[in-house]
């Protein structure tokens, strides 16, 4: 679970709602008609921008601002760190045993084709298309998010107007110019608060994760062609080491002596 984004929208949201409770209800600021707009408006958006199955999949993407499972670099360099080791002892064979140990699924594929005596050309292609595929899963899912962002405000927009025009037909009738000017402005709000509130930074942290990730991806192909090119658990650990910023490297290198 990543603590930040959920500490992060969990201020968010009170602070909005606090300021919202100190100058009054929180009933004034639901009006149904400026949600159908800017919600409802939205998810048009993204489907008329997006084939279903591409829209569909954006939860699965947007849950990794929430759940982080990634390894981190150190646990990478260790694990394989020990591969090698074993390796270096027993030959690449015994690794098979260390397959079901491993819960990701990635590295499971690319240490079974290590154990199975797939050249490190082969597997270099193989994992580096997984790698592609995973990078373009993730894209589309920012990308949808970036649309959310960018439509939400634009029909926020749209709500305004129409809110002002419905105002201006009621101009001869005091009872109908409210709820115009509820729907001018609380659209606007209702835009505002899902393209700043949510989006923007949701689709910030998905560039971090997928850069997180990629940088992992591509740590755990060093190892694994390291391993088929048979290279001591030292060179290994340096070649992989080099992955790192220089602070990172150190920190790495103090928890392996």
């Amino acid at each position: 679970m990543d603590i930040s984004t959920i500490i992060g929208l969990v201020m968010a949201i009170g602070l909005v709602l606090g300021s919202i409770m100190m100058g009054g209800g929180l009933g004034d600021f639901i009006d149904v008609p400026s949600l159908m707009i800017t919600v409802g408006g939205s998810i048009a958006a993204v489907l008329i921008n997006f084939q279903l199955k591409v829209a569909m999949g954006a939860a699965n993407v947007v849950k990794k601002c929430f759940l982080v499972k990634v390894q981190t670099p150190d646990e990478v360099i260790s694990q394989f760190r020990e591969f090698a080791t074993t390796a270096r002892r027993d030959g690449l064979l015994a690794l098979e045993g260390e397959v079901e140990n491993i819960d990701d699924d990635f590295l499971k594929r690319g240490l079974e084709q290590v154990v199975g005596g797939t050249s490190k050309e082969d597997l270099s292609v193989a994992l580096e298309t997984e790698v592609a595929a995973i990078m373009t899963r993730h894209s589309n899912g920012k990308k949808i998010v970036d649309a959310v962002a960018a439509a939400a405000p634009a029909f926020g927009m749209i709500g305004t107007l129409i809110g002002l025009v419905q105002m201006l037909k009621s101009l001869d009738d005091p009872s109908q110019i409210g709820g115009g000017m509820a729907v001018a402005l609380l659209t606007t709000l209702y835009g505002a608060v899902i393209a700043n509130m949510f989006c923007i930074p949701l689709a910030g942290k998905l560039e971090v994760r997928s850069q997180e990730e990629l940088m992992i991806r591509e740590l755990m192909i060093a190892g694994l062609v390291s391993l088929v090119e048979g290279q001591a658990p030292r060179a290994l650990e340096e070649r992989l080491l080099a992955y790192l910023s220089p602070k990172s490297r150190e920190t790495a290198t103090q928890q392996a002596a």
